[in-house]
């Protein structure tokens, strides 16, 4: 009883330690980064998962989510494994038909498809869908135009924007009155940390998070892209946090 005791206690440490809070103008937005592209949102008493990956053990203290995003179909974004060994019991799913195609029966039920450009609306929460895909376009591309989606979300007054596996497109680019963005950096499957760097001095979001950046060779120079954001706009915040626990242990 007391090792289940301390269990608790120190899955709720971790938690509050990893947690940003984004200040909105109906209560506040939590940020939880959890592993490489995945990620849970709080707000107005409800949780979001962002590609749910890497197993039930990394979401404990975390509650069961009210709405799951898929950006992919790709397993470290469509991860069956993870969805079917957490509670996803009163969870609504928003995902590309891609991702819809490839859901077992049992949570097609609860599922809402979106495309590029789309737009859907759950639980208070505005939600966009937009397109993600390499550079330049080709036939034997990773992510092709049209199959992924990258989402904006509107809590109240704040604004947030999940880059999903992509490149710097113009549609990122073209982005405005961005609050917090989650942009991707890791070859050879997205794009390197120049191309994100000069996509986030285009955009101009008022905070950035690198996120999903373990590539082909390792893990992106994310200080570097730091630098890079910062050498060129001073007021963009870059926070950087710990996606990937596992290489603390080594």
């Amino acid at each position: 009883m007391l090792a289940g005791l301390l269990l608790m206690l120190s899955a709720q440490a971790q938690q509050t330690k990893s947690t940003d809070r984004i200040e909105t103008e109906k209560g506040p937005l939590t940020i939880q980064p959890v592993l490489h592209g995945t990620l849970a949102l709080t707000w107005g008493g409800k949780t979001i998962y962002v590609d749910p990956y890497g197993g039930a053990e990394v979401f404990k203290g975390i509650a069961a989510p009210d709405l799951i995003l898929i950006t992919d179909i790709h397993p470290d974004h469509l991860d069956l494994k993870t969805l079917e060994a957490i509670n996803t019991d009163k969870a609504t799913f928003v995902v590309p038909q891609a991702v819809a195609d490839k859901l077992p029966d049992n949570l097609k039920k609860r599922v809402v498809v979106i495309g590029n450009n789309d737009h859907t609306e759950q639980h208070g929460i505005s939600i966009a869908a937009l397109p993600m895909y390499n550079l330049p376009e080709t036939e034997d591309s990773r992510h092709p135009k049209g199959r992924g989606n990258g989402y904006v979300l509107e809590f109240a007054d704040k604004t947030v924007y999940l880059s999903g596996d992509t490149e710097d497109i113009p549609e990122m680019r073209a982005l405005r009155n961005i609050d917090v963005a989650f942009v991707c950096m890791n070859l050879p499957y997205t794009m390197d940390i120049d191309q994100a760097a000069a996509a986030v001095l285009e955009f101009k979001p008022t905070i950035v998070y690198p996120y999903h950046y373990r590539g082909q060779d390792g893990l992106s120079d994310v200080e570097a892209f730091k630098r890079k954001v910062n050498e060129g706009d001073k007021n963009i915040e870059v926070r950087l946090r710990n996606w990937y626990p596992e290489n603390n242990k080594k």
